[in-house]
């Protein structure tokens, strides 16, 4: 059988093992790249293509980066650090029209430089902002979106657990897509603020002001933001400079997690265990995607399939763009059936020899795709900051939440062509190094 034909029945296999038998997406991938290097190959390459993928990705430092800054952001989240970032945000920009929404995206951003994760941003923002917003009578989709949409941050701004996958498969240094993802991130929570500031400004009621505070008590509130900025200059700034590599940043940002809190008094023993188990069973969830993908990669090189695709694209007679945008569509579909990180896990051994063929740079593309599937996160059918907010708010309905983000992809959008028509946006931070 033709080498390609059998690399499509392979991932139609895989897509069946998601989508019909809804087995988790590292293991559909494992086991369609073992079934399919032992159709194509032997069963004895398919055997040590096994024990070597799964020993060499378990027993790999590079991989000890992803527990490391999981458990970093798990530490800010269970010890209630968050609570005083919104406080702080609240008291300054509060009092304007649509000031709690822009209080919650504002205190997302910060949250997410120290998270990783967007459901755990969602998650943690909606407790803390949808009782406020509620009280003074918001409308129930731009409540929604707001925490939403802020939760798709903590995916995008460093350090970000899909970054950190991307830079593991694609081999390259994980400081740089970090670095590369800074100028992307606030960019689209800017464009964010915008959204609910034009919407409150055509109608006021829909985000009715909150109170206003004396100046003395937005001075004595900005106090509460410093454990998540020592934090973030701390890991961030440390890997920039070069005092660290990414898996001692994810070591030392843990540990300083731990630090900050504890001088804070925001540590608790209830909050440690249950930042210890969230993060055993993310990373677990985590490592198991990467090994899987890492297993459907190898057997997808044995049939030259990615190689074979890079010469078709770049022999057709249309333009690079026309063919990265055709990609980027592609990841934008992905990330709205499926889970973004999986989605990513799953085709980077497709596209990725096709982009460097294209001749993008990596560590823009790397940024791209994790701007482009993190739309995904608010999306139709799976959406899952949007079913974070749905349990967390049982008076809103998921069609009401999927209606208050389509305000927001706009914000998306334009997002996404700024990076394709400025590329420096990305490359710039990198460049510097």
């Amino acid at each position: 059988m033709n080498p390609n034909t059998v690399a499509i029945i392979g991932i139609i296999v895989m897509l069946a093992f998601m989508f019909l038998l809804k087995m988790p997406v590292g293991f559909a991938m494992g086991l369609a790249g073992f079934l399919g290097m032992m159709y194509f190959v032997s069963p004895q390459a398919a055997y040590h293509m096994v024990s070597s993928d799964i020993w060499g990705q378990f027993a790999s430092y590079g991989l000890s980066v992803i527990p490391l800054f999981i458990f970093m952001g798990e530490i800010t989240f269970h010890t209630g650090i968050s609570a005083a970032l919104y406080d702080a945000a609240y008291k300054w920009v509060g009092r304007f029209p649509g000031g709690i929404a822009i209080t919650t995206l504002l205190a997302s951003t910060g949250f997410a430089a120290v998270c990783g994760s967007n459901s755990a941003t969602a998650a943690t923002m909606g407790a803390i902002a949808l009782p406020e917003m509620k009280k003074y009578n918001y409308d129930k989709g731009l409540s929604a979106g707001s925490v939403a949409s802020g939760g798709t941050l903590g995916i995008l701004i460093p350090p970000s657990v899909a970054l950190i996958v991307i830079g593991l498969q694609t081999e390259q240094f994980i400081g740089d897509l970090f670095m590369g993802s800074i100028f992307p991130g606030l960019l689209l929570a800017i464009l964010f603020v915008i959204t609910v500031f034009v919407i409150c400004k055509r109608d006021p009621t829909k985000g009715p002001a909150g109170p206003k505070f004396p100046f003395k008590e937005m001075m004595a509130a900005l106090p509460g933001t410093a454990a998540i900025l020592i934090l973030f200059l701390f890991v961030i700034g440390g890997l920039y400079v070069g005092w660290f590599t990414p898996t001692e940043a994810g070591g030392a940002g843990a540990f300083g997690a731990i630090i900050v809190s504890l001088a804070f008094r925001k540590m608790t023993w209830k909050g440690f265990k249950g930042a210890v188990l969230e993060t055993v069973l993310v990373s677990c969830m985590v490592m198991v995607l990467v090994t899987g993908g890492v297993m459907f990669g190898h057997f997808l090189t044995v049939t030259r399939l990615p190689f074979f695709l890079a010469e078709w694209a770049g022999a057709l007679p249309i333009p690079d763009v026309a063919i990265l945008i055709v990609i980027l569509i592609i990841y934008l579909i992905g990330g709205c059936i499926m889970d973004a990180l999986g989605f990513l896990v799953v085709t980077i051994p497709i596209f990725y020899p096709l982009i460097l063929a294209l001749g993008y740079d990596p560590i823009w593309y790397g940024v791209a795709i994790c701007l482009v599937t993190s739309m995904g996160a608010i999306t139709p059918p799976v959406g899952v900051c949007a079913y974070v907010v749905a349990g967390i708010d049982k008076d809103i309905t998921i069609g009401t939440i999927f209606k208050g983000v389509t305000f927001f992809l706009v914000a998306y959008v334009v997002s996404i062509i700024l990076v394709i028509v400025f590329p420096e946006l990305i490359l710039f931070l990198p460049g510097l190094r």
